[in-house]
């Protein structure tokens, strides 16, 4: 593990500093501590083309040593393969697999969409997240994927094909200004929403932090704050919104939070998150909102996780 003077050393003071503001000291040092971890491959392995027990049996003739996940079945950690070796595996290949964060996994566990229900992933590439509550829908409903850049559209198409996923459709176009005809349609709406990465640095890949600025955080704010308006207008009575990002920034999070009950306290209701990410290593506060216990969570980056910050809503009838 590096040291903290390599980590005061490396990355960007304007963010130190922010953080050693918004964390009580022993919280800043859980935050830096995972900024000096390296990570193992974690996998979700997928439902509508195999099953875990396969998975299993194929890397335990290969000697690919895993872990099982306890709060999820079918993730798994790999302990002595690098991505760039599982990429080139059949299950890779074939779909039955996909590489995914443990951290990633979570907000749409938390969403828990049903079988046959209609959900909007509102700015959806690469897809794992697509992927995943397709295969939590048994491949029965709609989704709506939508995603604005072109290019990682493209990326989004393939990776719904390869992972055998028949129930959505990508749309290209901003998050912001999806049409009016899709006005309470959904039941449910997955918003992981462009944030600044800042639960994604780690010290040793200056590319996970070289691009972090104050400037640029603040127009992400104002960016999440548009998403989420669309999301509460799209969502129909009864529905259930996850806002997430993979930062550990306050104003993309709380504060963001603290916004949307402020202008739709009519509309929407805070819901407990009863997903626990337990074990493993993992560290986590969950927080309360206007007295509902437990409606946000925030992951710390750690040696299995990626920092990331998970809530959840219900829109009023």
């Amino acid at each position: 593990m590096k040291s903290y003077k390599e980590l005061y050393r490396r990355l960007p003071r304007q963010f130190i500093d922010i953080v050693s503001k918004q964390y009580e000291p022993g919280e800043c040092d859980d935050i830096f501590a995972g900024y000096m971890c390296k990570r193992p491959v974690t996998l979700r392995i997928n439902r509508l083309k195999t099953d875990v027990r396969h998975v299993m049996d194929v890397f335990r003739k290969e000697n690919i040593k895993y872990e099982r996940v306890l709060w999820y079945e079918d993730a798994l950690i790999i302990r002595n393969k690098k991505e760039k070796d599982l990429e080139k595996h059949n299950l890779y290949q074939n779909g039955d697999i996909y590489l995914q964060s443990l951290s990633s996994m979570i907000p749409p566990l938390v969403l828990e969409p049903k079988s046959g229900c209609k959900v909007l992933d509102l700015t959806a590439a690469p897809g794992s997240k697509t992927t995943q509550i397709a295969a939590l829908m048994d491949n029965k409903g709609y989704i709506m994927a939508n995603e604005l850049n072109q290019i990682r559209s493209e990326r989004l198409k393939f990776n719904i094909d390869r992972q055998g996923v028949k129930i959505a459709e990508v749309t290209i176009g901003d998050g912001k200004k999806i049409d009016e005809a899709y006005n309470e349609y959904f039941d449910g709406v997955l918003l992981d929403a462009p944030c600044s990465g800042t639960g994604l640095f780690l010290v040793d890949n200056p590319q996970t932090y070289r691009g972090w600025s104050v400037k640029n955080t603040l127009r992400l704010v104002r960016e999440q704050k548009e998403l989420i308006k669309t999301a509460v207008r799209v969502l129909k009575p009864g529905g259930v919104l996850v806002y997430s990002t993979c930062s550990v920034i306050k104003d993309e999070n709380d504060e963001n939070i603290n916004w949307m009950m402020e202008n739709y306290k009519s509309l929407i209701s805070p819901e407990t998150i009863t997903l626990k990410p337990d074990g493993s290593g993992s560290k986590y506060n969950m927080m309360d909102i206007n007295g509902i216990k437990d409606s946000m969570m925030l992951i710390f980056p750690s040696e299995l996780f990626e920092g990331f910050f998970v809530s959840k809503f219900k829109k009023k009838n």
